[in-house]
């Protein structure tokens, strides 16, 4: 090839490899954002966000105390794990602005099965 076809071969190559390395980047990212949303890594509730939610669920709740928490669950913006005193575990839902959505109790009976 000449001096020309040779230039716009290489442009090309260089073309292709930039997309390549850009759709990669793309892809890396998408899994990583996609793990977050699915609650595979999950993100606890921290700072003030922390004290509200905690304070709204342990209210609902009647007392107990959290045990876990999480942003952007699958069901909510927030949920707040509270264990109560007879070892009961309740997930209560909380919206963006900490009222309370949903509430799911994990009721097990003595032999270990659940009663919902």
């Amino acid at each position: 090839m000449n001096g020309e076809g040779d230039d716009m071969f290489s442009h090309r190559k260089k073309t292709w490899a930039i997309i390549g390395a850009v759709l990669a980047v793309a892809a890396i990212a998408g899994g990583v954002a996609a793990t977050g949303v699915a609650g595979d890594s999950e993100q606890p509730i921290t700072g003030a966000a922390y004290e509200k939610a905690s304070a709204a669920a342990l209210k609902h709740t009647g007392g107990g105390r959290v045990t876990e928490t999480e942003v952007g669950d699958e069901d909510s913006y927030y949920e707040v794990e509270v264990t109560l005193d007879d070892g009961r575990q309740v997930d209560v839902q909380l919206d963006e602005n900490f009222n309370v959505i949903g509430v799911k109790v994990d009721d097990e009976s003595e032999d270990g099965d659940s009663d919902d």
